[in-house]
């Protein structure tokens, strides 16, 4: 019985100890370290991936100011683009009790970086804010801390962590020390029912159970060994570490993982090369194409030119401009497309971390009767995602597959590479065949309407008899710098160029005229008529298939826009 109480005691002890080791001796759940108060401010703070450490939740961040600051997230290598030469202080990583942090010397102003399209997340703050830090994917993520760009920025940051002090022994103590308490009750119980260091009682001298018993004890007796429950005892305190006796020899040892497991956790599979996440995440491009959109309808609403600096440029801005200049002149004139953010058909989105970045989005608003493919482009870090390009998809046209993840990426525009001919010389190769239909390129093509109505419109013009006192030309022109292009899934390219097209009418003899009147050359021109000649110009953009080297296939024209820019007398 004196044994069966001590293991008793014993195991509520351990239990105790158990449920001590979760609650009054169990560590702080979080810690937080901050920077030091000395440090040197520069215009901008960054907030490095090391200051994480292995956390792999979220980390709550607290910023103090005495002012109004932004707080932004983003890649650590865009984010350390956006600072490039720009003094700052670096927190880097975290010691026990403060934030590790080193200052660069730099340039003493930066831009406000709030509504920069680098960013993942932004927060405002005023004073103090408080952020709970998420890594939205796969890769290294930064903060950026800023006022005004003039303004030094926070330094007065902490970040508090999961505590990765555990009580790895407290689950343990308490099922081993209920264990032993059971124990301990079972022996209770034995030996409750078996008084006298567990023998039977002794019979009455003079019956026969005490004759029987007597009878045969010359060594039966010594072949009963301890109770079984000593030999459970034995084989409780052997088969573990909970009372510190050494390990039993049958131990049970954890089977491998199965190989797919690597596979179900997202890591590239044996021989692959794991791709960085896209340069422009989901929420991302929704807010970028939602900024475009609602300048350019802006812009658009005001008939304003001005209005689309800030989100639109090169072969986008050119025909939009045009546009609003021949409606201002001929209210009868066609409005440009509206370009739509939503809803998103497809996109392609480079990895690269290199600047400029280019972006294709493939959207289909309610006023737009085809879908319209949306070149963005991003020249620098600290400048947003313009619109480039906006061309309406042919009828009957496909759009190419885009790359497997993480193969996305700009094509060089000079040098054919891989595929069957240079996208310069593509773009090139549409301005001759749309100059000279039956020239050199004109085998290069697929059929597609774009080439079908512009070659249809210049032969009706020359053919047309009204204009046989008229010497007319058509020339096409590729602009080189607005040339882009980007993979496909098949090894191709997707290829974007502008071309300015001239169309010029010029009288044949001294004394005729070209006759403009109830023309839109009248509204824009202001004459009826002129002696000397015209030129019309127009603007072009197009959207070509180029597909691999070594493939059949001819380059296909699968979206165009075209818009009539100017007139102007000789």
């Amino acid at each position: 019985m004196k044994t069966a109480v001590t293991i008793i005691v014993a195991g509520l002890l351990l239990m105790l100890l158990g449920i001590g080791q979760r609650t009054v001796w169990a560590p702080a759940e979080t810690v937080t370290a901050g920077v030091a108060q000395d440090v040197e401010a520069g215009p901008v703070t960054v907030i490095e991936p090391g200051v994480r450490g292995d956390a792999a939740g979220p980390v709550e961040v607290t910023v103090e100011a005495d002012g109004p600051f932004t707080l932004a997230v983003g890649r650590a290598s865009d984010v350390e683009a956006w600072v490039g030469d720009a003094a700052h202080l670096s927190v880097t990583g975290r010691g026990e009790e403060t934030l590790d942090s080193a200052f660069s010397d730099g340039e003493d102003s930066v831009p406000d970086p709030s509504g920069s399209d680098l960013w993942i997340a932004e927060e405002s703050g005023d004073g103090s804010l408080t952020y709970r830090w998420s890594e939205p994917t796969q890769g290294d993520w930064a903060l950026l801390l800023a006022a005004d760009g003039e303004a030094p920025a926070p330094t007065r940051v902490s970040v508090t962590t999961p505590n990765d002090q555990s009580t790895p022994f407290a689950l343990p103590l308490v099922i081993g020390g209920a264990l032993v308490v059971v124990l301990g009750i079972a022996l209770l119980l034995i030996s409750s029912r078996r008084p006298g260091n567990g023998s039977r009682p002794e019979p009455v001298e003079g019956t026969r159970a005490y004759a029987r018993r007597h009878a045969g004890s010359s060594g039966g007796a010594s072949r009963i060994a301890a109770p079984g429950a000593v030999l459970l005892v034995a084989g409780l305190v052997g088969s573990g570490s909970i009372l510190g006796v050494g390990p039993s020899t049958a131990t049970a040892t954890p089977a491998p993982a199965p190989s797919s497991a690597a596979a179900v956790n997202g890591a590239p599979s044996a021989g692959s090369k794991a791709s960085g996440p896209p340069v422009v995440l989901d929420v991302q491009l929704e807010r970028i194409l939602g900024a475009v959109a609602s300048t350019v309808a802006d812009a658009d609403a005001a008939a304003d030119a001005k209005l689309l600096g800030p989100r639109v440029d090169g072969a986008a801005l050119d025909l939009r401009t045009g546009a609003y200049a021949v409606r201002a002149k001929d209210t009868k004139a066609e409005a440009p497309a509206p370009v739509a953010a939503s809803p998103l058909l497809l996109d392609m989105v480079p990895t690269g971390t290199q600047w400029p970045r280019t972006v294709v989005a493939l959207t289909q608003g309610e006023g737009n009767p085809v879908p319209q493919a949306l070149l963005l482009v991003q020249e620098s870090p600290r400048e947003n995602y313009r619109l480039t390009s906006a061309v309406q998809m042919l009828p009957g046209s496909t759009f190419p597959s885009p790359p497997a993840p993480g193969a996305t990426g700009s094509v060089p525009t000079e040098d054919p590479g891989a595929l069957a001919t240079a996208p310069q010389a593509a773009v090139a190769s549409i301005a001759d065949f749309l100059t000279k239909p039956t020239g050199p390129n004109a085998e290069t093509f697929e059929e597609n309407s774009f080439a079908e109505a512009i070659t249809r419109f210049q032969g009706d013009v020359v053919a047309d008899p009204g204009n046989r006192a008229a010497k007319i030309t058509f020339t096409h022109t590729a602009q080189e710098d607005r040339t882009r292009a980007l993979m496909t899934g098949d090894g191709g390219a997707m290829v974007f160029g502008y071309l300015t097209h001239t169309y010029s009418s010029v009288p044949k003899s001294r004394g005729d005229t070209i006759d403009l009147k109830g023309t839109v050359y009248q509204a824009l021109t202001g004459k009826t008529a002129s002696g000397k000649g015209i030129d019309v110009n127009y603007g072009e953009a197009v959207m070509m298939y180029v597909p691999p080297a070594g493939s059949e296939d001819k380059i296909r024209v699968i979206g165009a826009a075209q818009q009539l820019l100017s007139a102007t007398l000789r």
